[in-house]
């Protein structure tokens, strides 16, 4: 019976944080979504009233995110279109510039900071400046995979403090992306928002009006069969699969490296999650390959990878401990700041130097995700292009398919925490560096034009 109440109690909270966020304003305009209000509510609940609480009611929820999170990687690429970069090269290019350019200049400054500044103040531990890229680039979901590799290499508070940068990620990515798109709106950067009181009063509280429900998804095999869903789950666990099976080859690999390499044990650390979205990717190549993919409905994808996020956040947030959180309060606001300082001036600064046609749009969408994850992102983007017709979002997703499998949770975002622990914060301090160097290189030589005129640009704003 244990399983079932922690089931039932999560699903409780996901509830009771949608209830409060219909009920206060406040919340709605935020656009904070239930899951982050329901862990919140979980989180308070446990800290004031955690001896009084049975243990069956949050049984396993520590363990939920490290699984879950295997599954919403895993959906990233499956029933995906693979674009026409025949159409959208340059523009994607670009995109992919920007994207490269912020990811690895959290590396940069995050490091550094952490190496200069609070180690040498605070004591914590080099890997502490990933945190602004495991959080922010990469969300809940991404530092709920790390958990396993900060508990290998002896952080065990790596967790806590990834949901917790996460979290005010999240917030940050909303509240300042919202106030970038008003100011953008009072400067005549963007036309055709639609703002939160021209929304209908279901749409406000978070509802779809019953004649506008969009299907969930549409069932491609008969279920005399099999059942649709069942099928679609079946498909994203033979991703994750192949993504165990990477692993294992890797880790096999791995023995035939040198000794000195070999103890450093930098594979083995390497977790799951990203070689589970490899594997979404092959698996989606496959079906494309075979005339398959008609099989594989993105909608239904879509569902499954967002209900696992939706649960791995609330667990992930109900579980945080909140005694590390205090201990480590001046590090990590430092980093915080230092964090949304370079977001900030990537979406100012940067982005109107890279981006070309569609900027601000482009950048919004960008800011959203870099800061949160892509539903933020995507949140944004239809605040200011509702109807879509900009190229923003053809050109995002066409991005995320080259910037996915590396950053924000991807290969190297997996492999930079053991590096920072086993070589120190410097070399991966100057790989990082060297990574920025390149893509300006690339910028510079490939991507940049002469600069646009009657633009008006946010460093005005």
């Amino acid at each position: 019976m244990t399983a079932v109440v922690s089931f039932c109690a999560l699903c409780l909270l996901l509830v009771v944080g949608k209830a409060v966020r219909t009920a206060v304003p406040l919340l709605r305009k935020l656009y904070l979504p239930s899951s982050i209000i329901g862990g919140a509510i979980g989180l308070a609940l446990l800290a004031g009233f955690g001896s009084h609480v049975p243990e069956e009611w949050h049984a396993g929820w520590k363990a939920i995110p490290g699984f879950l999170i295997n599954i919403v990687f895993a959906t990233m690429f499956i029933g995906q279109k693979f674009p026409d970069f025949r159409r959208t090269g340059r523009a994607v290019a670009e995109q992919l510039c920007f994207g490269q350019l912020v990811a690895w200049g959290m590396y940069v400054i995050g490091i550094a900071v952490t190496a200069v500044l609070l180690t040498p103040l605070y004591d914590v531990p080099a890997a502490f400046g990933n945190l602004i890229e495991i959080g922010f680039e990469g969300g809940h979901g991404t530092a709920g995979g790390m958990v396993e590799t900060f508990n290998a290499l002896g952080w065990s508070a790596g967790g806590d403090l990834g949901y917790t940068t996460a979290t005010i990620g999240m917030i940050v990515g909303i509240v300042l992306g919202m106030a970038l798109v008003n100011a953008a709106v009072r400067r005549g950067v963007v036309e055709n928002v639609r703002t939160y009181e021209e929304l209908s009063a279901a749409e406000q509280r978070g509802f779809y009006p019953k004649a506008a429900q969009p299907p969930a998804g549409r069932q491609t095999v008969l279920c005399d069969s099999i059942d649709s869903l069942a099928w679609h789950l079946s498909v994203v666990g033979l991703a994750v699969l192949v993504g165990y099976g990477l692993k294992a080859l890797l880790v096999a690999c791995g023995a035939c490296l040198p000794d000195s390499v070999r103890e450093m044990r930098v594979v083995e650390s390497i977790p799951l999650f990203p070689l589970c979205m490899v594997g979404g990717l092959v698996l989606q190549g496959l079906l494309r390959a075979s005339r398959l993919d008609a099989l594989v409905d993105r909608g239904q994808i879509n569902r499954i990878g967002g209900a696992s996020l939706d649960f791995l956040v609330v667990s992930a947030l109900a579980t945080i401990s909140l005694k590390t959180v205090v201990e480590n309060w001046q590090p990590l606001l430092i980093l915080m700041l230092v964090g949304v300082a370079w977001s900030l001036f990537c979406a100012c600064w940067l982005a109107k130097r890279i981006l070309r046609d569609d900027w601000f749009e482009r950048m919004i969408c960008e800011f959203g995700t870099y800061t949160g994850v892509t539903a933020t992102g995507l949140l944004l983007l239809r605040a200011v292009d509702p109807e879509a017709k900009t190229s923003a979002s053809t050109v995002f997703g066409a991005k995320q398919l080259l910037h996915e499998p590396f950053m924000g949770g991807g290969v190297w975002t997996a492999m930079a925490v053991p590096l920072v622990f086993k070589l120190g914060p410097w070399p991966v301090f100057y790989i990082s560096l060297a990574a920025m160097v390149a893509w300006g290189v690339v910028w510079l030589v490939f991507l940049r034009r002469p600069p646009r005129k009657n633009v008006v640009y946010y460093s005005s704003l």
